[in-house]
C-alpha cells in the first residue's frame, strides 16, 4: 500500500482532508483516528503532527506527505517538495520596533526571535548575514518588549498583531508558503510504487484544476464564433456543435472561475444567448 501522511490538526488538517476526499480517498470519521486503510485505492493514510511529517517521509518509512513549505524548510529533513496545493498559504517576514532595520542586511549582530529557526537561519546564511538566532514557541511578538531579541520572523497575514505590539514589518518576505506534497529527496521507488505515486498526483492535481475552472456552454451565430472562441479558447480547444437552427452553434470550453461572469458579459456583448456555467468536480488533463 501507498503510505501517506496527513496532518493530523491545526490550519493544514481540514482542507488537506477535503481534497483527499474530493480526490476519491476515504478519510477518518472521528479525529482521535490515527491511522486508517483505504483498501479500495489501496492506500494507508497517518494522522501526524504537521511538523513531524517531512521528518517521517525522509525516514523513508511512509511514501508522501502533506505538509507546509514552510515546515519542509524548517524540518532541515531530507525531503523535497512535489506538488504545491494552494491553501494554507502565507507570508514570513521581519518585524521590529521602527527604525531598528530597513532590510535583511541590518541585522548583522543581532538577535532573531522565531518559532521558525531553520528557516530564518538559512534565509540569513543565504544573505551572508551573521545574527543571533533565538526559538520560540509562539507569541514572539513579546520577545522585543521582554529584552530577548532585536527583531523577530514571524507569519504575517494582515500585520494587526504587530502594530498592536508597536512593531512593523522591515525588508522584503523572507518566504512564501503553503500546504504541499512532499517525497524522501531521491526516492527510488519500484514501478508499482511509483505508479500509485503518480496517480495519488494526477488525482490532487485533477481537484486542483477543478477548483480553478468552471465548464461554460452557449449558443452563438455562426458568423460570431471566432470572436467567441477568442473568448473561451479551453484547455485545447473548444467543442463546436451544429444547432438544429441553421446558422447557429453550441459552444463548450472550460474557462478560469474568476474570470467567468467578465467572459460571459463579454460574450452576451457578442450575441452569444443561454451561456450557461456549471461546476467541475473531477477531472485528467
Amino acid at each position: 500500500m501507498l503510505r501517506i501522511a496527513v496532518p493530523n490538526k491545526g490550519s493544514l488538517s481540514g482542507p488537506a482532508a477535503d481534497m483527499l476526499h474530493e480526490a476519491g480517498y476515504q478519510q477518518r470519521r472521528e479525529s482521535k483516528e490515527l491511522r486508517i486503510v483505504d483498501p479500495v485505492n489501496d492506500v494507508e493514510f497517518f494522522y501526524l503532527r504537521p511538523r513531524d511529517i517531512a521528518i517521517y517521509v525522509s525516514s523513508g518509512q511512509l511514501d508522501i506527505g502533506i505538509t507546509g513549505r514552510d515546515l519542509l524548510i524548517d524540518s532541515g529533513a531530507d525531503a523535497e517538495e512535489i506538488l504545491p496545493l494552494g491553501f494554507a498559504r502565507s507570508t514570513f517576514r521581519f518585524a521590529s520596533k521602527p527604525g531598528t532595520a530597513n532590510g535583511v542586511e541590518d541585522l548583522k549582530g543581532k538577535t532573531v526571535a522565531t518559532s521558525y529557526e531553520g528557516i530564518v537561519a538559512r534565509h540569513l546564511a543565504d544573505n551572508g548575514i551573521d545574527a543571533a538566532v533565538v526559538h520560540l514557541d509562539g507569541a514572539v511578538e513579546t520577545a522585543i518588549e521582554l529584552g530577548v531579541a532585536e527583531v523577530i520572523a514571524d507569519v504575517v497575514e494582515t500585520g494587526t498583531s504587530l502594530r498592536n505590539a508597536g512593531l512593523e514589518v522591515f525588508g522584503e518576505p523572507i518566504m512564501k508558503s503553503e500546504a504541499v506534497v512532499i517525497r524522501r529527496t531521491g526516492a527510488d521507488a519500484d514501478e508499482a510504487a511509483e505508479s500509485k505515486v503518480q496517480q495519488f498526483l494526477r488525482r490532487l492535481q485533477g481537484v486542483l484544476v477543478a477548483r480553478t475552472y468552471v465548464m461554460m456552454d452557449y449558443d452563438c451565430r455562426v458568423e460570431q464564433l471566432e470572436k467567441a472562441v477568442a473568448l473561451t479558447p479551453g484547455l485545447e480547444s473548444p467543442t463546436v456543435s451544429p444547432l438544429h437552427n441553421e446558422g447557429w452553434v453550441a459552444v463548450r470550453a472550460m474557462v478560469p472561475a474568476k474570470e467567468a461572469q467578465r467572459i460571459m458579459d463579454d460574450l452576451y456583448d457578442i450575441g452569444a444567448r443561454a451561456i450557461l456555467t456549471t461546476a467541475i468536480h473531477a477531472c485528467r488533463l
